[in-house]
């Protein structure tokens, strides 16, 4: 068993109260013991000084892509789940987008195989809708069922005719799993590198409309309204979206969640400078208007979740030409840090808002248990320093990607240690 560990005079944070409690924590046995002022360390116990450091329920990501099988240049699941604990993440959920696609029984048992053998923190994965996500015909829905998938997405690709779309919410559904949409039209869409707007036209590059993406959400939310299925919308990135999936929560008669990620919350096309392909997405970048429009979403509950769309490439793939390098950036590793230097610290929105969107419900979404700090419960958490500094180089990363704008770049604040059932995962 790990060894007992009491974190005196630590500021604990819950999802439900943007007040802190300032406490002891005895962690034994893989739980907390007690959380009470002026307790004893037990004998044998690690004694950590938590003064003006902050314990909250670890993240969980419901959005990675882990590139494994086929990618593993990019990433595994080895190095993605250390990036994960590197980010104070100890659950995620990968995208079926890989080579061959997570569309059935076999490649589901594969990778959490692979998983379980290889990753100090659970791997979950979602299963593609369609055989090789080609849109056409139903894939092993009910194996990938039996070995414990709840999310169906296409991820990376709609899934372009709404008729096989509805056939699978009406079948799936019974069974309790739901569909998480990359909401998008092809046509539209174009080249995807970029927003479609100034920024767009005086790079010389075909930009992608907010309606490409726009058009789709609402088509899915109206799919799942007829069907009585769970629509989950990812990475919105435009105010009308957030808006649309609002009116639809507004009926009351549709399930429908959505997420947002922190890069649609703080970064604009015009951060692409000079052909920079470490701000380059799917959906894109759009506008400081969108920016705004995800945030009040976020702090109005409208976005159930954050996620990372957690992409890594290589550096020789992102370093290609600005129109034909890859989509996608990382995120597992800075999100913590990043929402607290951009918006916590200036009080746009609190500590409680980021445990509720980034542990609390992703959790609830897989049909998980919170791991909330309080006695009896499993002690799965991280200690967060605000006074501290994080430089995200590249001997701070555990991925395998360097695909962030933040490579480089100092912000403030930092995660001390990482805790799992107990075992300390990370310590700095």
């Amino acid at each position: 068993m790990p060894q007992p560990l009491l974190i005196q005079n630590v500021r604990i944070v819950a999802e439900d109260s943007p007040d802190f409690a300032v406490s002891d924590v005895l962690i034994e046995n893989g739980c907390y013991r007690s959380i009470a002022p002026g307790l004893e360390a037990p004998e044998g116990a690690r004694v950590i000084d938590g003064r003006n450091r902050l314990l909250m329920p670890s993240m969980f990501d419901a959005h990675v892509h882990f590139r494994e099988p086929g990618g593993e240049a990019k990433e595994d699941i080895a190095s993605g789940s250390e990036a994960a604990i590197n980010g104070g993440v100890t659950g995620v959920v990968m995208m079926p987008n890989t080579t061959p696609a997570i569309d059935s029984g076999s490649v589901v048992k594969m990778v959490l195989d692979k998983a379980a053998a290889v990753s100090r923190i659970p791997i979950h994965t979602s299963g593609c809708v369609t055989i090789g996500r080609q849109g056409k015909e139903l894939a092993a829905i009910d194996a990938m069922r039996r070995l414990g998938v709840k999310m169906l997405t296409d991820d990376g690709d709609t899934t372009h005719d709404p008729a096989v779309l509805y056939r699978a919410m009406q079948y799936a559904s019974e069974f309790g799993m739901f569909f998480a949409s990359h909401c998008e039209v092809p046509e539209l869409a174009g080249p995807r590198a970029l927003n479609d707007g100034p920024v767009a036209y005086q790079l010389g590059i075909k930009g992608s409309p907010a309606c490409a993406e726009e058009i789709i959400i609402d088509r899915d939310i109206r799919l799942a309204h007829a069907t009585g299925a769970h629509i989950h919308i990812q990475h919105v990135s435009t105010r009308l979206g957030m808006e649309t999936i609002r009116w639809w929560k507004s009926r009351g008669d549709v399930k429908v969640t959505a997420e947002v990620m922190p890069h649609h919350l703080m970064f604009t096309d015009e951060d692409i400078g000079d052909f920079d392909t470490h701000y380059k997405m799917n959906p894109p970048l759009r506008t400081a208007d969108d920016n705004a429009g995800l945030l009040e979403g976020l702090k109005e509950g409208v976005f159930d979740l954050l996620g990372t769309d957690h992409a890594p490439h290589t550096p020789f793939e992102k370093a290609q030409d600005f129109s034909v390098a890859p989509n996608g950036i990382t995120g597992l590793e800075t999100a913590v840090v990043c929402l607290f230097d951009r918006f916590i610290r200036n009080g746009d929105f609190g500590w409680d808002l980021l445990v509720k969107r980034y542990s609390a419900e992703p959790r609830r979404m897989m049909g998980l248990d919170p791991v909330p700090v309080v006695e009896g419960s499993t002690a799965e958490f991280l200690l967060f320093d605000e006074e501290a500094e994080t430089t995200f180089s590249v001997d701070f990363m555990r991925s395998k990607a360097r695909n962030t704008p933040f490579l480089d770049k100092t912000l403030k604040g930092r995660i001390d240690l990482v805790v799992f059932n107990g075992e300390v995962l990370l310590e700095r």
